[in-house]
């Protein structure tokens, strides 16, 4: 009987030692749960602070000051209180930006063995990519060989028999008649448009129409940077695709450019043409290989 208490008495101290290490096993699994929450949380969201940052300050990379980009990435950073954990700022205008976070974690767990933070970085890159599809067109397109001059006065073509030939032409996005014109013109082709789409041409006069649309966009905006500004048009570029005796019947859509309208009254601009100028712009739009560059661009994450 002394002999078997003895045996239980040694028993349980070695299930006491495992109990203990167990224990203690237990406690630095779950320090380390703790602190790699907080690591990995503080890293997500520093990722979509760095993504945010470089998204909307590639917005401005076709402006003509490089400044323009940084004050955007500040911005983004000052609202999430990220601004100190900002590093350098590398832009290529008209191409990328490129952005860094470094931040100062603290630690809970690891603090035990002598470490009481540990940096966490995070980078992110977004580029500009040639627009090759997108929605809210206009049914106004322009023939890719013509002369894109940025910032210089350009008159569109509306009148009677310009959607046959020249460097202009009124496209049948939503079907033929002057009404759905003029609804495609002062909202944008709802569906989406992409390089390689074939698209009927229209005829006929619709200058009236189109004066009427244009002056209600004037009206709504006379800020050219203003990124909703109902001025900036979306305007297909395209190349002839059925050409029936001098007439274009069809064009295939080989890429888009921006162009914002001018007061018609400001100007010599008669009844049958639309004025303003070509801009270089960002958009909402995608990026297409093979779409011709015209100023219109579209913006992803590359890193």
């Amino acid at each position: 009987m002394k002999k078997l208490k003895e045996i239980f008495l040694k028993q349980s101290g070695s299930v006491l030692v495992l109990v203990a290490f167990a224990f203690t096993g237990l406690m630095g699994m779950t320090g380390l749960a703790i602190d790699g929450g907080t690591i990995y949380m503080n890293k997500a969201e520093l990722q979509k602070i760095a993504n945010a940052a470089v998204l909307s300050g590639a917005q401005e990379l076709t402006s003509e000051d490089e400044q323009d980009v940084r004050d955007i990435v500040d911005d983004i950073t000052i609202q999430h209180n990220e601004q100190d954990t900002l590093g350098p700022v590398d832009i290529t205008m008209k191409d990328s930006v490129k952005v860094n976070l470094n931040k100062t974690v603290p630690l809970s767990f690891l603090k035990l063995f002598g470490i009481d933070t540990l940096d966490v970085r995070v980078d992110a890159t977004a580029g500009l990519g040639v627009m090759g599809r997108a929605v809210g067109a206009v049914p106004l397109g322009v023939e890719e060989d013509y002369n894109f001059e940025y910032g210089e006065t350009h008159f569109l073509k509306v009148g009677s028999g310009d959607s046959d030939y020249g460097e202009f032409g009124i496209l049948g996005l939503d079907g033929p008649g002057a009404k759905t014109y003029e609804e495609t013109f002062r909202n944008g082709f709802d569906e989406e448009l992409a390089i390689g789409d074939i698209v009927n041409t229209e005829s006929g006069n619709i200058s009236g129409k189109t004066s009427e649309v244009v002056e209600e966009k004037i009206n709504q905006c006379d800020d050219m940077n203003d990124r909703n500004c109902a001025r900036i048009l979306l305007v297909p570029v395209y190349k002839p695709y059925n050409d029936d005796g001098g007439k274009v019947k069809q064009v295939e859509i080989t890429g888009f450019a921006y162009f914002y309208l001018l007061d018609p009254t400001t100007i010599e601009a008669d009844d049958d043409t639309v004025p303003g100028i070509f801009i270089e712009r960002t958009g909402t739009g995608f990026t297409e290989t093979g779409a011709v560059n015209r100023g219109a661009y579209s913006i992803k994450l590359t890193e």
